[in-house]
């Protein structure tokens, strides 16, 4: 089946998300979509699968102009969506969630055909080699397993053309081979594939051709075999960008950081970290490593003063935490770059400037016996600005408007802009362009060198073997190896993320 995509133009208030944007995918082929964070991606999918409609422009399916309503339609002509964020249901099982809306149906009463459903999806499993349990629950399987069952509801409802929205985001270096095993096979069997990645190295191993999106706008069509990361990486942001990280080697002194046999609890009060140990020293990058889930929130929000402890001790240059506000975190000299930038790191509706001052206002030189220096917070707001090349049209513009770049960029200088012991980065470039990974790690290497204990936890293997000094693994809450940055292969630590010892 071909998709064509032709001059698809989509506005929203103050933004042109998709500008004329054309694309084409052929039957059998996996075409790779590759574009920094607000490069319209995500809108053009949306499009596709009949969530919006566009302004101008028509989608195509074998030559045949369609006009998608709603997404029943969209998956009416064969459109399947598989999102980063799985939508399962934990309590049903894997024929259960498969069929859910697309139920065969028996008798008078019209009851639920199981011995139907579940034939249909077996079929499926065993032609793609997707390998699922049918009669699993969906709580009990790996997240890896759970997304082939996204796969499978999408080919359970007939998809010849399969949207994945960034499939290895929450996976392990191994699923992440098998998924690509998936594609290939998928595509082999006749299913268009479209691949969403931010991924240099994977859109290259597994597309056929690869589309570049650069702000609402189709920047160049390469195949793999004729272009590289670097030209890649360019066409994404329309510069030369660093793909490595420059950095010498560590000097780490000092304890800065311990953790002795920590218990901590997630919001459905099951203990989510269990018993973990680790010290980072001034110096060094200790780089965590692991799936999404696996304690390391938890961890992070305990280390810095947003989540109770309820066993085990934490200390911060020597003075003891267990049960400190992360005021005081902040006050012993704790940088924190938060895993979500819009929960936990800016208040959107806020300016540049006050966003700037959120966990310092009430020190000098902002304000003074209960009163703000506007003059002094303007002028170490717009110093901040020029410091760390935030893209803003004024320290006066609400931080909720910038782009997901410029709002990593204002926490950044904000907890970088004062004396820094130990930084704690949760996710730091998550969902970020290259330019501005690039320069994120940039700005956490000159901490390093000037002497913080860095802490950074990501799910992004690239990122931890590129910057770690050191790299702690989590699986099930447990910190279940500690490597040495020369031992620290991908082989090495994806075993231990997958629970391999």
């Amino acid at each position: 089946m071909r998709l064509e995509l032709r001059e698809i133009t989509k506005q929203f208030p103050g933004v042109l998300a998709n500008d004329r944007i054309s694309i084409a995918a052929d039957r059998g082929k996996v075409l790779g979509l590759l574009g920094e964070n607000g490069a319209g991606k995500t809108t053009l999918m949306n499009i596709l699968s009949g969530l919006y409609r566009p302004d101008s422009g028509e989608i195509l399916i074998d030559g045949q102009a369609r006009e998608f309503r709603d997404p029943s339609e969209a998956i009416g002509a064969g459109i399947g969506m598989v999102h980063q964020h799985f939508m399962l249901v934990p309590v049903f099982d894997v024929v259960e969630s498969v069929a859910l809306g697309a139920e065969p149906v028996t008798g008078a009463v019209r009851t639920f055909d199981r011995v139907t459903a579940r034939k249909r999806v077996v079929e499926l499993s065993t032609q793609y080699g997707l390998d699922v349990n049918p009669d699993a629950r969906i709580e009990d399987l790996p997240v890896g397993v759970r997304q082939r069952v996204e796969i499978l509801k999408a080919l359970y409802r007939k998809s010849d053309i399969l949207v994945l929205d960034e499939p290895s985001a929450v996976l392990t270096p191994g699923e992440t081979e098998e998924l690509f095993g998936i594609i290939r096979g998928l595509a082999a069997g006749g299913t268009t594939v479209i691949f969403i990645t931010h991924k240099l190295n994977e859109v290259l191993e597994v597309a056929d051709t690869i589309t570049v999106l650069r702000r609402g706008r189709v920047a160049g069509t390469v195949l793999p075999s004729q272009t590289s990361r670097e030209e890649l990486a360019n066409l994404m942001v329309g510069r030369d960008v660093e793909l490595t990280v420059a950095r010498g080697p560590s000097h780490p002194k000092d304890v800065v950081l311990e953790l002795r046999d920590v218990f901590v609890r997630n919001d459905r009060g099951e203990m989510a970290v269990k018993g973990a140990s680790l010290e980072v020293r001034a110096g060094e990058i200790v780089a965590v490593a692991g799936v999404q889930g696996n304690g390391q929130t938890e961890l992070v929000e305990a280390i810095t003063g947003l989540r109770h402890l309820d066993a085990g001790h934490i200390k911060i240059g020597g003075a003891l935490v267990d049960e400190a506000k992360p005021r005081k975190v902040a006050d012993l000299g704790v940088a924190h770059i938060p895993e979500d930038r819009m929960r936990d790191g800016l208040v959107k509706a806020m300016t540049v400037s006050e966003n700037y001052i959120l966990d310092s206002y009430h020190r000098s030189p902002y304000s003074s016996g209960g009163r703000f220096d506007r003059d002094a917070i303007a002028r170490e707001a717009q110093k901040g600005v020029q410091e760390f090349d935030i893209r803003t049209p004024s320290i006066e513009t609400h931080v909720g408007s910038l782009s997901g770049g410029n709002q990593q960029k204002v926490i950044v200088a904000r907890e970088f802009s004062r004396p820094v012991r130990l930084v704690v980065a949760s996710q730091p470039t998550r969902g970020l362009d290259v330019g501005s990974i690039e320069y994120i790690h940039k700005r956490i290497i000159e901490q390093r060198d000037a002497g913080a204990a860095i802490l950074i936890v990501s799910t992004e293997l690239d990122e931890v073997l590129a910057l770690g000094d050191r790299v702690a693994v989590m699986f099930s809450g447990q910190i279940v190896g500690v490597l040495p940055s020369e031992q620290a292969t991908k082989e090495a630590v994806g075993m231990l993320m997958g629970g391999v010892h």
